[in-house]
């Protein structure tokens, strides 16, 4: 008894301070982020209208790609944040570039508090009569979100992402155990786990009984501060001691941060997460192929060097960067956004198509080692 009065005053606390942040957040003037829209949806599903706020990459209007998409919970707190951490993991080369959907209540009056209960729970909890919704609210993004966004978007179908904190965080993974598949990268940060005593463990045996569930990645984490450290680590310890075949998951305590503060280093950790790219072993006889003197249009000299198992490239005057190879044709760098494509045509190498923050362009190949 002791425990369920403990859970449902942390999660009671919880809503209070998203609350403050909601009325803080309305007192002031608005502020429009650069190249978003907001649109309104209504959903038969659950009889509401959602507002949808989306953000749009900086390449969008000039090319013809597809973008991955993150949809963001409780965006009526969280958007702005997601944007500008969005615009710091890009810059630096974590993250490739986006869609981001932002997801809040729309019509007339809409009281976060009490919807966000509704729409993110899994369960009926007694004292918050409206809980127990997330089902139709997983419907709604399934069959009136996601194909509205991509009928609407240049989103990637093969590449989602969800990304909520607190009750947002609990929805996260329920999505993920009981709708595998409908996203491939999930983000939680400090989950309410603890919801109608622990309810999240009976979805997750679920999950791990399902031999088809598709690859996808997880990272979860909590403030070290938080009340009910010791059942995040618990569910962290259940979660890695499955083994999952298909899912990746890394969690993490961190320190001396609270419930709210999760939001911005767990967010930019997780983004990094989700989006790792891999680090492969690539032969030497291929890297040696690479290995040589190169020169962009302009006529900078760039070089290819073999380096330890790997390769770097000097730019121009002698600027060094170590590379990592995704597979064998395409390598990156940690230290900021550099990306390299090796070009072949007609079975001969000719050159790499060299990707940097704000642009990209050919840099062939004239001098073998």
């Amino acid at each position: 008894m002791k425990r369920t009065f403990f859970v449902f005053g942390w999660l009671l606390s919880s809503i209070a301070v998203f609350s403050q942040e909601r009325t803080a957040i309305a007192s002031l003037p608005k502020v429009e982020i650069g190249g978003s829209q907001q649109l309104n949806i209504h959903s038969a599903i659950v009889g509401q209208e959602y507002t949808l706020q989306v953000f749009l990459p900086g390449s969008y209007s000039r090319s013809a790609n597809k973008y991955p998409v993150m949809y963001v919970m409780d965006s009526q707190w969280d958007f702005p944040l997601i944007a500008s951490l969005y615009g710091q993991q890009y810059f630096d080369g974590f993250i490739p570039e986006m869609i981001i959907v932002g997801v809040t209540w729309g019509g007339p009056h809409p009281n976060p508090d009490s919807l966000r209960a509704r729409d993110y729970t899994p369960t009926r909890e007694a004292r918050l009569p409206q809980s127990g919704g997330a089902a139709q609210f997983l419907a709604f993004l399934k069959t009136e979100l996601i194909p509205f966004v991509e009928k609407n978007y240049r989103a990637d179908a093969s590449d989602r992402g969800l990304l909520g904190c607190s009750l947002g965080g609990l929805f996260t993974l329920y999505a993920l155990f009981t709708e595998p598949g409908l996203f491939k990268r999930y983000i939680a940060a400090s989950p309410a786990f603890g919801w109608d005593s622990e309810v999240i463990y009976r979805y997750e045996q679920q999950y791990a009984e399902n031999k088809n569930a598709p690859a996808a990645s997880l990272y979860m984490t909590m403030g070290g501060v938080e009340r009910g450290v010791s059942g995040f680590e618990k569910l962290s310890k259940t979660l890695n001691d499955r083994h999952y075949p298909q899912l990746r998951i890394r969690t993490r305590v961190l320190e001396n941060t609270g419930h709210s503060g999760t939001k911005g280093e767990g967010f930019a950790r997780g983004l990094q997460y989700v989006f790792e790219r891999p680090d492969r072993a690539v032969d030497a006889t291929t890297l040696n192929t690479y290995v040589g003197q190169y020169q962009t249009a302009e006529g900078t000299p760039v070089e290819l060097k073999r380096e330890d198992a790997g390769l770097s490239i000097v730019l121009g005057s002698g600027n060094r960067y170590s590379l990592r190879a995704a597979n064998d044709t395409d390598f990156y760098a940690l230290s900021e956004f550099l990306n390299l494509h090796m070009v072949y045509e007609g079975g001969r190498l000719t050159g790499f198509q060299l990707n940097r923050y704000g642009g990209s362009q050919f840099v062939r190949k004239i001098i073998d080692p």
